[in-house]
């Protein structure tokens, strides 16, 4: 069969030559037989796919931690809708769908338990610190399976670099970056207005105008923007205005629903119970689950002790605590 050859033949025929052609992919870390069937992307994506990391994420924090609600948004859901804007604007573009995708399913895999409160709660617990774009990495190139996913280098640059001062590689991992901050901006206005933390009246009335009324109108109106601005061009990037529209909505959304507001006042309890369990099984490793026992030679206790509380979700977490610090009934 020679399906992987016709679809990487294709890609050199019909994407920009901006675009990452998968034939030409820096690799893995450890040598594999190229599959006959799916590009080296294609593979990755359906690696990611079938991870119990990525399965977990249904259950982690967006912004509201344990909502009752079966509307709002999960890790799992920011991750496809990240996915889906990255993907309309990579095909428009005729970039790499294929690495956008990977790259976008990917990226959020190492975010822990009650959302970038449990990020900050082990930065400050870890000696290492921690950031979650580089947890992500460590998921699919250790954590995941007995050996890590072994995905191309193009994928592991996109998800690491997907936040912070590191700039991908590939126009597929900016653009992929770019769309993160598109989804969680406009997802987060639509879960604060469905919550009750914001009424309508009081989004911002001039960014308000310049991008749309709606979640659907926003988003149009963002990727178009960015299909424009970057067409032809050897980076991906928005207009000034609206990317001074959406560092001004991010603002204010940072004020006004993601420190201070209702929905993040179960947040003090969610950073005590990870420094509650840290500080626990730092006393008392010999508690702790053999399959993180095992890791101690490997990575250290304290690595490990990260580790398993970074891939913990969010009802999960709960349930170790109050086993472990809530008192039982008792029964004769």
């Amino acid at each position: 069969m020679h399906f992987r050859k016709e679809l990487e033949e294709l890609e050199e025929l019909l994407l920009s030559p901006l675009a990452a052609l998968s034939k030409n992919s820096r690799g893995r870390e450890r040598f594999e037989e190229p599959c006959d069937v799916r590009t080296a992307f294609q593979r990755d994506r359906d690696r990611i796919v079938h991870s119990k990391s990525f399965r977990r994420l249904k259950h982690k924090t967006q912004v509201f931690i344990a909502p009752e609600g079966d509307h709002y948004r999960t890790r799992l859901t920011h991750t496809i809708e990240v996915s889906q804007v990255a993907r309309t604007a990579a095909r428009a573009l005729r970039l790499n769908e294929d690495l956008t995708e990977a790259i976008a399913l990917g990226h959020d895999l190492g975010h822990t338990p009650f959302g970038h409160a449990g990020e900050e709660s082990l930065a400050e617990l870890f000696p290492g610190g921690f950031k979650h774009n580089e947890q992500s990495l460590r998921v699919v190139d250790h954590l995941e399976g007995d050996e890590g996913l072994n995905l191309t280098w193009e994928v592991r640059d996109g998800i690491l670099n997907h936040t912070g001062p590191g700039v991908p590689s590939t126009l597929e991992g900016q653009l992929v970056k770019i769309c993160d901050r598109m989804a969680y901006i406009n997802h987060d206005i639509d879960d604060a207005l469905r919550g009750g933390i914001l009424k309508f009246e009081q989004l911002p009335a001039k960014e308000t105008a310049y991008l749309g009324t709606t979640g659907s109108e926003r988003l149009n109106t963002m990727i178009r923007d960015l299909i424009k601005n970057s067409w032809g061009r050897p980076r991906i990037s928005m207009s000034e205005n609206l990317s001074a529209v959406m560092e001004n909505l991010r603002n204010f959304l940072f004020k006004n629903v993601y420190i201070g507001s209702a929905a993040k006042k179960e947040e003090r309890k969610a950073r005590f119970i990870i420094k509650m369990l840290y500080n626990y099984w730092l006393e008392k490793p010999q508690e702790l689950p053999f399959e993180v026992r095992r890791q101690f030679e490997k990575y250290g206790i304290e690595r490990s002790i990260c580790d398993y509380i970074a891939g913990m979700t969010d009802r999960y977490i709960i349930t170790i605590f109050q086993e472990l610090f809530v008192p039982k009934p008792w029964k004769n």
